[in-house]
């Protein structure tokens, strides 16, 4: 059984948390939270761009602490969860290294592609595994696409759209303060940018242009080179209305079918019910000698977060590094959004 440790119950902790309920092998064994409303297990007041409220839990048979460095001096602790804000994923990482623990970050995996090098030579230093929380290699839809790819179900893939747009967040100001977490290239358009890494390689280059905001780019619209492959396209950004507040997206253009999905949170009385075409649901649009039509395919898992989590348990487990989410994959990511963010501010195509 693998112990896994929490540090911090904000959003993407609490979503975590709950996750990890369906996780075999592994359990939550010990949080992490300065608020004690929250080590006695009441996360209403925790809020994100999709899912509800953190609601209440029982925390019995869970060790609550108080700090990040109670947390790593608690020895049932294998694998250290870290759901902190971005710029404190280097020194909390290093320290759960060093401290004898194996580590998964929520992405980025830093601010900086220097800080992500210092935490992959403590990982080798300390012989532990360093992953990163790039959550959307685990998605249902997204899995489908890259399997869809690498099998050739459906022929050469011609092109693809990938698109993030959510409003700032009025529930974490650590979010809103693009000075500290490094703006929405880093902590938003980082999803699509790994994962486009993951389904196609690294582009040849990129071309990109966006809005700047508070000097960083809070929007943008990218193309990337990938010579004689698809034609791809991303867009970005922490722009939405407030009534809107988080819209992801592709559409993957085939030779023998369009793959499409999109799923948004809407407000009150706009519902995509009944879910259809494309909208809160994977679409498969083929022309075939019978005709045209679509399809519908149905997953098991709601999202990627309870099968990321499981796969990191597994790592911990056979003690092997994952070939998915491993640090130096992310540490990629994070390079290549730094690259687009210098295209976006020149106005000229940058070679990756």
């Amino acid at each position: 059984m693998v112990h896994v440790g929490i540090a911090g119950i904000g959003f993407m902790g609490v979503t975590h948390y709950k996750a990890m309920q369906l996780v075999t092998g592994g359990r939550v064994s010990a949080i992490s939270s300065r608020d004690p409303a929250k080590r006695a297990g009441d996360w209403t007041a925790v809020k994100g761009n999709f899912g509800g409220s953190g609601g209440t839990h029982d925390l019995s048979g869970v060790t609550c602490h108080a700090t990040f460095e109670d947390l790593l001096a608690d020895d049932a602790v294998d694998l250290v969860d870290i759901c902190l804000p971005s710029p404190t994923h280097r020194d909390r990482s290093i320290e759960a290294l060093e401290a004898g623990r194996h580590v998964l970050v929520e992405k980025p995996i830093a601010l900086s592609v220097a800080d992500a090098d210092r935490m992959i030579d403590a990982a080798r230093a300390n012989d532990r595994l360093l992953m990163v929380g790039h959550v959307l290699r685990f998605w249902p839809q997204w899995r489908f696409l890259k399997q869809a790819l690498d099998d050739g179900r459906y022929g050469r893939l011609r092109a693809l759209n990938l698109r993030r747009i959510i409003a700032l967040p009025d529930w974490s100001a650590t979010i809103s303060d693009f000075a500290a977490n490094g703006g929405p290239m880093i902590d938003l358009h980082i999803h699509d940018v790994d994962f486009l890494l993951y389904l196609l390689g690294r582009p040849r280059r990129v071309r990109a242009i966006g809005n700047v905001r508070d000097d960083r780019v809070e929007y943008v619209s990218a193309i990337y080179d990938y010579d004689d492959g698809p034609r791809v396209s991303c867009q970005s950004g922490a722009i939405a209305t407030a009534a809107r507040p988080f819209f992801q997206a592709f559409e993957a253009c085939f030779e023998r079918a369009t793959v499409a999905f999109s799923t948004s949170t809407e407000p009150e009385g706009c519902s995509a019910e009944p879910r259809r075409s494309g909208a809160q649901r994977l679409t498969v649009y083929r022309s075939t000698d019978d005709g045209v039509g679509a399809e519908f395919p149905e997953f098991d898992d709601a999202d990627g977060f309870a099968p990321q989590l499981q796969h990191a348990v597994d790592c911990v487990t056979q003690g092997t590094a994952s070939p998915f989410i491993d640090a130096a994959q992310a540490r990629e990511s994070l390079e290549v959004v730094m690259l687009e963010d210098e295209a976006v501010r020149s106005g000229e195509p940058v070679d990756l």
